[in-house]
């Protein structure tokens, strides 16, 4: 069942996700060579609790196997739900940090992908193109436009002109008292396809797009999501609210650019 969100309900949506834009911030400042990936858990979680909200992600799932962290890390060919852990990051690396911050009643939702110092050219043309998908997906999320419209968006730009692979075992969703509500929102499909959009509808948008095969295994923790070919993918999500005319991210990249900006300066002054 879809839910369309009031206006307060929406206003709580939006600082969640706020939320989870500013514990992202957090990590970007921290992401360097030599920094484990639990550490960056660590900080998220203690971020997240300081501000008086719970991890969306930590024990999600089925009683027998829940998600044991606060944040999903995914590097390099790590697709999504990536476990923390003490892998030491190194330059080169490609990083999904995926959040969720839980308050009031509401989840916000938002991933965004980091580059670890310089990354090749063409893994960098991948992250560019996976973003300005989202973005598009993002513009697509309108009142009478379909599911479908908003998965176009995102297979059209990353497969159709660029040639990626577009991850096609998982999708984006509803969200807004549960992490994942209907609808789904595949990355694939056909304009005009699958449920109506109304305005007041809340959905997580999140483009999984990988350099090569489309294709992916799932690893032995039951989780973290790899691609089939060892390539690199990336991951991009915004928490976002269907609109008249357009989608509106209630999340928001700028801060996490900006401190990426400001850590990739700092990094540099001191060679």
């Amino acid at each position: 069942m879809i839910h369309i969100k009031t206006k307060s309900e929406i206003e709580i949506i939006r600082r969640n996700a706020m939320m989870v834009t500013a514990t992202l911030t957090e990590v970007a400042k921290a992401i360097k060579p030599g920094v484990t990936t639990l550490s960056l858990d660590t900080l998220a979680e203690q971020f997240i609790r300081d501000h008086g909200g719970a991890p969306s992600f930590k024990g999600y799932g089925p009683k027998n196997n829940t998600f044991p962290y606060s944040l999903c890390i995914s590097v390099n060919e790590h697709v999504v739900h990536g476990f923390p852990s003490l892998y030491e990051l190194k330059e080169g690396d490609v990083v999904s940090v995926d959040c969720g911050f839980y308050k009031d009643g509401y989840h916000g939702d938002h991933a965004y992908t980091f580059a670890v110092g310089e990354v090749p050219a063409d893994v960098s043309k991948l992250m560019r193109v996976t973003k300005e998908s989202l973005a598009l997906a993002i513009a697509a999320a309108k009142e009478n436009n379909r599911v479908g419209d908003i998965s176009f968006a995102v297979e059209n730009h990353t497969n159709k002109i660029n040639g990626y692979g577009v991850v096609r075992e998982l999708v984006g969703h509803g969200v807004g008292k549960y992490l994942h509500e209907d609808p789904q929102v595949p990355n694939y499909g056909r304009r005009g396809d699958g449920k109506r959009l109304k305005t007041g509808m809340v959905l997580a948008i999140e483009p999984m797009i990988n350099l090569g095969t489309h294709r992916v295994n799932t690893m032995e923790d039951g989780w973290t999501i790899v691609t089939a070919d060892g390539k690199v993918s990336v991951h991009y999500e915004h928490t976002t609210l269907v609109g008249v005319n357009s989608g509106e991210a209630l999340s928001n990249f700028s801060p996490i650019e900006e401190a990426e900006r400001a850590n990739a300066a700092l990094s540099t002054a001191h060679l």
